[in-house]
């Protein structure tokens, strides 16, 4: 935090002073703990080799065992994965060019073409906030009526005494107290810091969070067991991000109503009360509009498939050969392929077959399994084979370890 210092002494002279500070931070933050993780010396180097051993050994062993396909889709996509993990988690350049430069950037960008400003949208928003709260300080203290100073009371032999409460203690200087206009004035304004700051410091200082341990849950974009947690990270980060884009615009109109109220707060007598009130109110409107944009933003972030179903490879829908149907079972000649569900060929089973039942085909079934009644109360597939047995069967893919496999015209049913 040394290049940051002059910074965090003038964070506490006004909203944009302070974002200033923690940008400078958030930077800092998140290099020193790059390089302390996954940089050239970082410590979880030899974390991320045995992953990625552990990956290309689980691949190895899946392409033995038939329970993936050697293609040129799934090898491109598995290849992509690695590349990419190892160029955000390994390489600060295109970390910082990419991840970094999105989730900073990019909203302040978006935010100031639509207010149709020059620089950071964000900065500019913070400096409106600080000349607001200069006027109203300003207001105040030229307002503030002069209080009358306690009348001496005049003692014995002609001295004057300080007048006192009726208990010996002199008496205060009074002020004015409850609702007064000064008050109202004054909680407006710190209903609008804190609600200002509270969105948008908080949300660059968890942004910052997010971005300094990407790296570890870039990695555990990898295997299908970790994917959630880096899924969480990335609407977290997300979420981070969009907070401050939505606060910066939405908070624009409340400044531009705050203005013209600030403006008509002096009055002959002092504050003006209806001026104090009107302010007043927008502060609690601005309060509320942030607090509708955090949730605003949840709601757009919790809405965002990272990994879409239809991206996730999985094996084309078959048609059932009924020609290969046995006739020695119960119900096989009263199957006829007449329904179309799912892009893939399914059976309509007749009334009178109340054993017959035919699974839901979807996408992600990779397989259609018929059954038909056998002896013995079971219930057996166009292989012969139980339905569980079947639907276990059908999630194997043809791979190395499938040649071991006998062919599928030498099975017979039991």
């Amino acid at each position: 935090m040394s290049g940051c210092g002059d910074l965090i002494a003038d964070a506490g002279n006004g909203v944009a002073p302070a974002l200033r500070a923690v940008d400078c931070m958030s930077q800092q933050v998140t290099t020193t703990a790059f390089d302390r993780l996954l940089g050239l010396h970082g410590s979880l180097m030899p974390a991320l080799t045995a992953l990625l051993t552990l990956y290309i050994a689980i691949f190895a062993l899946a392409l033995l065992a038939g329970r993936t396909r050697l293609g040129i889709g799934a090898l491109t996509q598995r290849m992509m994965g690695v590349g990419l993990v190892l160029a955000f988690a390994t390489s600060w350049a295109a970390y910082q060019g990419v991840v970094w430069t999105l989730a900073t950037g990019a909203p302040d960008e978006l935010a100031g073409a639509v207010m149709g400003t020059q620089g950071s949208a964000t900065q500019i928003f913070a400096d409106r906030i600080d000349i607001l709260f200069s006027a109203i300080a300003e207001i105040s203290d030229s307002q503030q009526p002069a209080q009358p100073a306690p009348q001496p009371v005049a003692g014995p032999a002609g001295q004057a005494v300080p007048a006192t409460n009726g208990t010996g203690t002199p008496a205060a200087v009074p002020h004015p107290g409850g609702v007064s206009p000064n008050n109202m004035l004054w909680a407006g304004a710190t209903i609008l810091l804190l609600a200002t700051v509270g969105v948008l410091v908080t949300s660059r200082i968890i942004l910052a969070l997010m971005l300094a341990l990407g790296p570890v849950f870039v990695v555990m974009a990898l295997f299908p067991a970790t994917r959630g947690l880096f899924v969480g990270w990335l609407r977290a980060m997300v979420l981070a991000a969009t907070a401050p884009l939505l606060a910066v615009v939405g908070g624009a109109f409340t400044l531009e109503l705050a203005v013209p109220a600030v403006n008509h707060l002096a009055g002959p007598d002092g504050i003006d009360a209806r001026g104090a009130m009107t302010f007043f109110m927008i502060a609690a409107v601005h309060a509320a509009l942030m607090i509708m944009v955090l949730r605003t933003a949840a709601t757009i972030v919790g809405a965002w498939q990272v990994f879409p179903s239809g991206m996730t490879p999985s094996a084309a829908p078959v048609a059932v050969d009924f020609s290969r149907f046995p006739a020695s079972v119960p119900g096989a000649a009263m199957l006829s392929p007449t329904n179309q569900t799912g892009g893939a060929t399914t059976t309509g089973a007749p009334s009178s077959v109340g054993a017959a039942a035919l699974p839901p085909t979807s996408r992600s079934h990779s397989r259609l399994v018929v059954t038909a009644p056998v002896a013995g109360g079971h219930y057996a597939g166009s292989d012969g084979r139980s339905a569980a047995n079947a639907n276990e069967g059908g999630r194997r893919a043809s791979g190395i370890g499938s040649r071991f496999r006998a062919p599928p015209e030498n099975r017979r049913l039991k």
